[in-house]
């Protein structure tokens, strides 16, 4: 079940918390009327207790694109893909099958095509690769399963994701052209990301007691529990100079994006709170994490947008402005 969904069955039990929310943050304003203020007001609340990464470029330009799903035609079955410049220029719609869902896409690294899983018959879902230049789509696996979450490795030679068998969840790697698709072992989980060396997958699992992450060699070997957080959700993201990891962990409508060390010390709220802030990806300049949240539309269905933050957690941008759903964004060149 997705994230969205849940949210959304959660969506009238919520009320009373939009209420409270509303008044602390100074009637923060709906998605058809965001204003400056809005984001001078949240940074202020959300002022950190830990000390964060100072960027060593603090004017830096978000730069690069991002990749997200776009709810255009307002339910999941129809999810499409789109594409947007991290300075919120140029929005694309990349996907042009209508009725089907595409979800979970992640850019390569040479910011070529983007890789995203697609709705084929029931239970089975594949995973395409589509460049973002030509718009030619390849099919790169066939009726493996219930597929999701593909990542290329930052070599470009590699995809890993998740295959669904019924109850389980488990870690896959394949060929870039979708060849040799094998499990890694001892990799139970969904959501994998990779170490920027490309020797370790991180990824979320129930494996033990609760939601944690996780990481571990592509041989299935040095598995090691990473995250000591309630209630984690599922993706994370590694940053460029393998130091630090975003995820996202909270009860629906309640979460929030967290940032961590490397080995799971020091884990921190980033974003501001009453946002119910998910999904976070850092940029290739490790200088900013882009996420989905609600700021502007809380309580709604159709209110989340793609917003980023800078890694000390200031400097909050919205970067998409739609009457439908944005999210699962992911960050590339």
């Amino acid at each position: 079940m997705s994230d969205k969904t849940q949210d959304k069955r959660m969506q009238l039990a919520s009320k009373l918390t939009f209420l409270i929310v509303t008044v602390f943050a100074c009637n923060i304003p709906s998605a058809s009327t965001p204003t400056p203020d809005l984001f001078a007001t949240l940074q202020t609340l959300s002022t950190p207790t830990v000390d964060l990464p100072q960027s060593p470029e603090p004017e830096a330009e978000p730069i690069g694109k991002i990749a997200f799903v776009c709810q255009i035609f307002k339910t999941q079955a129809q999810n499409q893909i789109c594409i947007i410049n991290a300075d919120g220029t140029g929005f694309r719609r990349l996907t042009a099958e209508d009725n089907r869902q595409h979800y979970y896409p992640s850019v390569a690294p040479d910011g070529k095509s983007v890789v995203y899983a697609a709705f084929r018959e029931p239970n089975i879902y594949e995973i395409y690769e589509h460049s973002i230049d030509t718009n030619e789509v390849k099919q790169l696996t066939d009726r493996l399963g219930n597929l999701n979450g593909p990542e290329i490795s930052p070599d470009g030679s590699l995809i890993a994701f998740k295959l669904s068998t019924g109850a389980s969840n488990q870690i896959w790697l394949m060929e870039r052209d979708g060849s040799n698709p094998r499990p890694i072992p001892n990799a139970f989980g969904w959501d994998p990301t990779w170490s920027p060396d490309a020797h370790f997958i991180l990824f979320a699992s129930d494996m033990a007691a609760g939601i944690q992450l996780y990481k571990i060699r592509l041989d299935g070997s040095e598995l090691q529990r990473v995250s000591e957080l309630p209630a984690i959700r599922g993706r994370s993201d590694w940053s460029p100079n393998s130091e630090f990891i975003v995820t996202y962990s909270g009860e629906p409508w309640k979460r929030d994006v967290y940032m961590m060390n490397a080995d799971g010390s020091n884990a921190h709220v980033l974003t501001p709170t009453g946002g119910n802030s998910q999904g976070p990806s850092i940029s290739p300049d490790g200088l900013w994490v882009a996420f989905t949240a609600y700021f502007d539309g809380y309580g709604e269905d159709h209110g989340c947008e793609i917003y980023i933050i800078r890694m000390d957690g200031t400097d909050l941008r919205r970067i998409t402005n739609n009457d439908y759903c944005d999210y699962q964004p992911r960050w590339g060149p």
